[in-house]
């Protein structure tokens, strides 16, 4: 089944805004309904795909024949960007000028190869496609003349099990749920559960390195990784012979979070745990965001750590974004005041019981209050809604975006006022007032990630008007001492402020790899490194 092609996920899904919602938006920023609906897939017009001849006989032959390429118009609109707000408006308009050329569809590591290197003999550029969740225009490439999307949906085996190391290698095109799913027959799981989930897929996860929903207790996904192979127009790169290893720089950390730039990831070497016996969830409240912040920063010091650490601030726990699936249910539309934190706990019924003790008089001693089972339970249940949140806003007329960052923790404080006023400033003087919220989703030893989400009117050009927020709080982000990006990656949006992030020496050292690699510039032209 694929997404959505205005929008998010499954359409069967989607569900408009109550009204409590919908009156407080226009009360509170002023949200006008819009007039029209995103324009029919049947009515947006597609350029007449632009391969030469020889191009695409070279890639029906590296992918075994014609019908593992598709030039219809539905399926390279599918294929087209990702999906961050900017990037639903635009196809909700119609404005497909960086449609794919072709979308071809590999089934193996060597069909891979062999696609990387017509491409590169034919001067095509190539991105490759997942599960089409970017949301930092990691799906088209800066030089637009005509390309090929690499669909990988075709590579979607659990190649190996090792129940003794306890690990796994999957292919890329796996997603997030088959690869659970496959992993569960033999007992075990990943625990990589991040808001795309039922939608992204392996090779994603491991080339933007992702972090998950229980983050504080299974490790982001770069951390699960013990090695990948990856396919580029010059050859194959493995990685991983030991979990490891003090044979020079690791291979791995290079080539995780490269965003396609370097090469194809085709398979994935990874931890896998025993599927937990037990799993709760319970909800805290906190007078303040400070509070709270201190209460998560003895936990992931000091511990016991849970396996989900959560903390919502007071702007995100009054609106009820914390458990997405209650937005509105009493009513009301708004939480009692303070901070909510969610807490889960994944394991042995002995191991969950007694780090829930503990690190409930943890919470108690930092000032907090049990809410009791039925919060943590609201946000298990709906820790997969928010993007479908944002598509009924969009339909509402308001403009919904999310960013992210992290820094250590003497730096949250100063992180979180920066960025949010940043926003607040900018949005504010350009007419359309915003609503801010912000958690912290993913906590570590020495810090923590801050993950924002803005709702504003969308103002007379919607992305343009983003753009100049975007741009705004990314100043802050760095001014700040933060990094660009904790967990959504680089791709377009964020590459001009990762450049000054990694320095000047450290692009051009990158630029080196990737013409190593891909000398004919031809992967993912302009994604994570500025054009030479």
């Amino acid at each position: 089944m694929d997404m959505l092609w205005s929008g998010w996920g499954d359409p069967a899904k989607a569900a408009p805004l109550p009204e409590t919602v919908t009156g407080l938006l226009r009360d509170l920023l002023g949200v006008k309904p819009r007039t029209a609906g995103p324009v029919a897939l049947r009515d947006i017009a597609v350029p007449e795909p632009r391969l030469e001849p020889a191009a695409r006989q070279a890639l029906s032959a590296a992918v075994g024949g014609e019908e593992h390429i598709r030039t219809d118009a539905e399926t390279r609109i599918r294929h087209t960007r990702g999906k961050s707000t900017p990037d639903l408006l635009r196809i909700r308009e119609g404005e497909v000028d960086d449609v794919p050329a072709a979308v071809v569809l590999p089934a193996d590591h060597d069909e891979v190869l062999a696609v990387l290197r017509a491409c590169a003999e034919h001067a095509l550029p190539v991105v490759p496609f997942g599960g089409g969740t970017s949301v930092v225009g990691g799906l088209a490439p800066v030089r637009r003349s005509p390309f090929i999307a690499l669909d990988l949906r075709r590579m979607d085996q659990l190649l190996a099990l090792d129940p003794v190391s306890r690990t796994a290698t999957l292919q890329p095109g796996l997603r997030a749920p088959e690869a659970e799913a496959l992993l569960a027959e033999h007992g075990f799981t990943l625990g990589h559960f991040p808001q795309s989930y039922e939608w992204a897929t392996i090779g994603g996860f491991a080339a933007t390195r992702s972090s998950g929903q229980a983050s504080a207790g299974y490790g982001r996904f770069d951390e699960m990784v013990l090695g990948l192979t990856l396919a580029t127009p010059e050859g194959t790169i493995d990685t991983g012979r030991a979990p490891r290893s003090a044979a020079g720089p690791d291979l791995r950390q290079l080539l995780l979070g490269s965003e396609g730039a370097f090469g194809v990831i085709t398979s994935v070497t990874v931890r896998i745990r025993p599927v937990p016996g037990a799993r709760v969830y319970e909800g805290w409240r906190f007078a303040s965001f400070e509070e709270g912040a201190t209460a998560l920063r003895r936990l992931a010091q000091d511990g016991p750590r849970p396996t989900v650490l959560r903390l919502s601030d007071e702007t995100e726990t009054l609106i009820g974004l914390a458990q997405p699936d209650a937005i509105g249910a009493d009513g009301s539309g708004l939480q009692p005041a303070g901070c909510m934190a969610i807490t889960g706990y994944e394991g042995t019924d002995e191991d969950t019981s007694h780090r829930r003790e503990r690190a409930a008089a943890v919470l108690r001693e930092c000032g907090g209050t049990s809410l009791g089972g039925e919060p943590g339970q609201r946000w298990a249940h709906g820790r997969y809604s928010a993007p479908y949140l944002r598509d009924a806003l969009l339909d509402a007329g308001a403009f919904a975006e999310t960013l992210e960052t992290a820094t250590f923790w003497s730096r949250v404080p100063e992180l979180y006022a920066s960025v949010r006023d940043a926003l607040t400033t900018t949005l504010t003087d350009a007419g359309t007032p915003p609503l801010i919220m912000c958690h912290i989703s993913h906590t570590y030893e020495n810090g923590a990630s801050l993950y924002f989400t803005v709702v504003s009117a969308q103002g007379e050009d919607p992305v343009a008007h983003w753009e100049r927020a975007k741009h705004a709080a990314n100043e802050a982000i760095l001014g700040a001492g933060g990094t660009i990006s904790h967990h959504h990656g680089v791709g377009v949006d964020h590459r001009d402020w990762y450049v000054r992030e990694a320095g000047p020496l450290g692009i051009e050292a990158l630029r080196a790899v990737k013409r190593r690699l891909d000398p004919a510039g031809v992967l993912s032209p302009g994604v994570l490194l500025p054009l030479d």
